[in-house]
């Protein structure tokens, strides 16, 4: 009998050991562009999971954004890092990804194809159970995860981290089937108070069930430990960082369920 226990007890260390959050490449396509997406879960995990779309900040899918999607699969989610800009366009400057942020910032119907691009690619891996998917977005990703709302998408909610809140077309806030959460440093320079005004009078208008948390003391870019305040007005604070990822959790608990 003991010795039975000690292989029971052997057999899953083994396999606790063995486990491991893994990161995969993916492929997928909108229209004749080829994108790039990392999938990311734990393979100890069996079966279909819940799954969070992460959406990147303007210089496009970095290590970053892997590195938020591990932290996802550790709490047992399926992650799927988008890739918005195509495969091997990550700009490497403030100038460069301003420019090709600015490419689909005005043009929300091209932002909202290429992110729904993702969430279709999402839907393809068996990791992730379609039916429990929401989806996060810092700065520019941010964006998109609203975009993602406001284009209809079944997704369970939508979390935007220091993303930006205009509403360019705020009939569309009608289209909204989820919950969103708009996760806000209170002092950040780049949106302006009637960005925020025009979101929370779309969210009220489409009847929308939404919260907006603001962090005193924090700017754009606060939970981005690489923001070290060289690009004025963006810059990492640990505080709302810490606080803002409990918000989350807190919102996929009840979103997820």
């Amino acid at each position: 009998m003991k010795s039975l226990l000690s292989i029971a007890l052997a057999s899953l260390c083994a396999s606790v050991l063995n486990a491991a959050i893994k990161t995969e490449l993916v492929e997928y396509k909108h229209g004749d562009v080829t994108l790039e997406g990392a999938l990311v879960y734990d393979d100890a995990v069996k079966g279909p999971r819940p799954g969070v779309l992460v959406v990147h900040q303007w210089k496009g899918l970095s290590d970053y954004e892997k590195k938020r999607a591990a932290m996802l699969a550790e709490l047992g989610y399926a992650a799927f890092c988008v890739d918005i800009y195509g495969k091997g366009i990550r700009p490497p400057t403030p100038k460069e990804a301003s420019a090709e942020a600015g490419k689909y910032k005005s043009n929300r119907t091209l932002l909202r194809e290429r992110v729904n691009a993702g969430l279709s690619a999402f839907h393809k891996q068996s990791v992730a159970d379609p039916k429990r998917i929401a989806a996060i977005g810092y700065c520019f990703g941010g964006t998109a995860a609203i975009e993602l709302a406001r284009s209809g998408a079944d997704v369970a909610g939508v979390v935007s981290f220091h993303g930006a809140l205009d509403s360019p077309r705020p009939d569309d806030g009608k289209n909204i089937k989820c919950k969103v959460l708009a996760l806000h440093g209170a002092d950040d320079p780049f949106v302006p108070a009637k960005d925020i005004e025009a979101f929370e009078s779309e969210m009220r208008s489409a009847s929308v069930d939404w919260q907006l948390v603001k962090y005193g003391g924090a700017v754009h870019s606060f939970t981005d430990w690489n923001a070290d305040g060289s690009l004025p007005g963006a810059k990492y604070q640990e505080k709302a960082d810490k606080r803002s990822w409990e918000e989350m959790k807190g919102f996929f608990n009840e979103v997820l369920k």
